[in-house]
């Protein structure tokens, strides 16, 4: 598969009516071309089959380098899957799309392929903890949505209830900024622990939670038991 080809099969199943619609929700600075978010996955999960890993990062480098809302999901796409080895290069090229993320659709596509690879080699933390204090918010945002899965283990060993304790550490240091998508992402963490650990979402929210904008707030204890 060339990136040429995933273009044009992209393209062959746009929907000019959906584009506007979608461009417009998502204030895209790109093209759209309006195709689900499903049939991306189908797409990129045929693509890579039969791919080396080598391959697939340099046919996912290129879709996301066109810079089309849907070239950039399946770049991401491409990438999604636990077991990848080797996956530095994997690792190494979604990390260099952080600085350019600019919008949750495509941030959080890609930080789902990122999750895989936090999980995949945890000691790769260390670089995310440099995003938390960056100047550019969709990096500071990609550090707690990339972590989730230390939000939604059960039965902790104890070197991921240090990393935990790490990432909660960074949300806390997120509570004074009152971006709207830094509250969310805070929110958004708190929620799905209070799923796992409920009185840890406690604990958080009776530090912290009076900083923190209602809505934020309020979303952070919704699963809480009464």
């Amino acid at each position: 598969m060339t990136p040429e080809a995933a273009l044009a099969a992209l393209r062959a199943e746009a929907d000019p009516v959906r584009a506007v619609q979608e461009a417009a929700y998502l204030k895209s600075p790109r093209e759209v071309l309006g195709l689900r978010v499903p049939r991306i996955t189908e797409l990129a999960t045929g693509w890579r089959e039969g791919l080396a890993v080598e391959e697939r990062v340099a046919l996912a480098d290129a879709l996301w380098r066109m810079d089309i809302h849907e070239t950039r999901v399946a770049a991401a796409k491409l990438l999604v899957q636990a077991r990848i080895r080797p996956d530095e290069g994997v690792w190494t090229l979604i990390a260099s799309w952080v600085p350019e993320f600019d919008g949750w659709a495509i941030a959080d596509q890609a930080s789902d392929a990122g999750a895989r690879r936090l999980v995949a080699d945890p000691s790769r933390l260390d670089e995310v903890e440099g995003w938390t204090v960056s100047p550019h918010m969709w990096s500071r945002r990609a550090a707690l949505v990339m972590t989730l899965p230390w939000a939604r283990l059960n039965n902790l060993r104890p070197e991921d209830a240090a990393r935990r304790a790490r990432i909660l550490g960074w949300a806390a240091g997120y509570v004074p900024d009152r971006d709207w998508f830094i509250q969310k992402a805070v929110a958004w963490w708190l929620r799905d622990l209070s799923k796992h650990d409920p009185q840890a979402t406690r604990d958080f929210l009776a530090a912290h939670g009076e900083r923190m904008k209602p809505f934020a707030r309020k979303e952070a204890a919704r699963h809480l038991p009464a």
